[in-house]
């Protein structure tokens, strides 16, 4: 029973330039913002290539979101962009099993009374990474609509000659550990987690810096560079001052990429095949 299909619903969430961390030049875990949760989809099969060793392919669909009112740092909070997008993955990877899954549940279990035979219930571990491909569109909500940034070339991509209309498609390299318990001999329940090392700094469609919006031919392009000019009150943070979205000014930091993490509950069913002259594990 090399074969598995399997589905999951789980969650996702956002590692880049926009919200998270309170201290500004900070990246990877210190952007996570755990109110910009977002729901994820999975589909996929397993086949096991050797007892320990499985190659994995499948299609995760959520979305990603980030916002600058999510964190005290006041140079995030005037710049005051936000995002959401969809994310859609080819998944495939490659995974090594550190504790090796037991043929059946009554293998699990040792014949030890009451609740101690509970602790040894031997769980599959194992590590993965491999080699993705996805799908992101970043939006913006103005005036109760959310409009597709990548198409205005908010910093001046496809306007000024340095910079070039980035990809809605790219590449991440998954690097993440998962768990799978048997349930009977055909049904398994999984949990999986992901970090995702991708090579786009423009999932939340901000990398460089502000341009001047005078060499907007759309007004709505031209407001969705700069949105700091939105803030009024107490909306506008302490020290605050219009030098740090000027043209020139830093929008985004493209010394790193963006990056996404997904968590996911599998469900994982066994199908019954012909061994295919493949010796049994």
């Amino acid at each position: 029973m090399r074969y598995e299909i399997i589905a999951g619903l789980g969650a996702t969430n956002f590692l880049g330039e926009l919200g998270g961390a309170d201290k500004i030049g900070t990246h990877f875990l210190n952007d996570f913002e755990i109110s910009q949760t977002r729901p994820l989809l999975y589909v996929g099969g397993r086949y096991k290539l050797y007892e320990r060793v499985a190659i994995k392919t499948g299609i995760f669909w959520g979305w990603l979101s980030g916002n600058d009112n999510k964190t005290k740092e006041p140079a995030r909070q005037y710049r005051n962009l936000s995002f959401r997008s969809p994310i859609v993955e080819w998944n495939n990877q490659i995974e090594y099993s550190i504790v090796k899954e037991p043929r059946s549940q009554k293998y699990s279990i040792q014949k030890v009374p009451g609740i101690t035979g509970l602790l040894n219930f031997k769980t599959n571990t194992y590590i993965f990474t491999g080699v993705n491909v996805f799908y992101f569109n970043p939006k913006a909500n103005y005036n109760g609509t959310w409009i597709a940034l990548q198409p205005l070339g908010t910093e001046g991509q496809g306007i000024l000659p340095t910079r070039s209309k980035y990809s809605r498609v790219s590449v991440s390299i998954p690097i993440g550990l998962g768990f799978k318990w048997v349930v009977t001999r055909l049904w398994c329940v999984g949990l999986e987690y992901g970090y995702r090392k991708t090579f786009t700094d423009y999932i939340d469609d901000v990398s460089k810096s502000f341009v001047d919006p005078g060499i907007f031919n759309d007004p709505v392009a031209a407001a969705l560079s700069n949105r700091s000019g939105e803030l009024s009150g107490n909306e506008i943070p302490e020290g605050a001052n219009a030098s740090w979205t000027a043209p020139g000014a830093k929008r985004g930091d493209s010394k790193y990429t963006d990056s996404y993490m997904f968590m996911n509950v599998t469900l994982v069913y066994k199908l019954r095949t012909s061994r295919g002259g493949r010796p049994m594990f």
